[in-house]
């Protein structure tokens, strides 16, 4: 337990919007990563902290803040900055695992920086951070059915059938691969899963 008392040397983000309602929608696939890892480790992530639920726990070597941002996600920086400020965590020790609409559903995309290709989420964590220099595993949601049906309704909405195993079988994928970023690095983590 000392070793998990002292100050974590990551963070890992998993973004989605708080509630029921948001639960099993698409743009919650960072969370549903985070329950898996929670439960596959026997980890708890409910501290309040940071205007976030937070868990800590040893990934390889490394003592890490799981962190789910409580603040919708178009506010997850908010979360992110306080526990950088407070940790003295650079963007490169803070890993951010979320939903992309650019990948087909359940594909994984790793990467050591980027813009925030639309997404809301890393939009704010960037502004937040003032930088586009932080790790993220995205999980492919797939894209809306014709080009004018609304992206917002689109990730809010729930995916069934084969498009649901596939994002399932890539949230299990997206815990592998944060344990990977962890333990062996992000290069390693892009070899594996990309």
């Amino acid at each position: 337990m000392f070793f998990l008392s002292r100050a974590p040397q990551w963070l890992v983000v998993f973004l989605g919007n708080p509630g029921e309602h948001y639960r099993t929608t698409r743009h919650n696939v960072g969370f549903l990563a985070a329950e898996a890892l929670a439960e596959e480790r026997g980890i708890q992530i409910k501290r309040a902290k940071f205007s976030a639920l937070t868990g800590l726990c040893a990934l390889g070597d490394e003592r890490v803040m799981l962190m789910l941002p409580q603040t919708y996600m178009n506010r997850s920086g908010d979360s992110v900055y306080m526990a950088a400020r407070s940790y003295k965590l650079p963007p490169e020790q803070i890993l951010v695992v979320t939903d992309d609409t650019a990948l087909g559903p359940g594909k994984l995309r790793v990467r050591r920086r980027g813009s925030a290709g639309g997404h809301n989420g890393l939009k704010s964590i960037i502004m937040r951070l003032q930088s586009e220099d932080f790790p993220r595993i995205r999980i492919g949601v797939g894209v809306p059915p014709h080009p004018e049906y609304d992206l917002a309704d689109w990730v809010l909405g729930r995916p069934k059938g084969r498009e649901l195993e596939a994002i399932q079988a890539g949230i299990a994928e997206a815990v592998r691969a944060v344990e990977t970023v962890i333990s062996e690095g992000v290069e390693a983590a892009m070899s594996k899963f990309n």
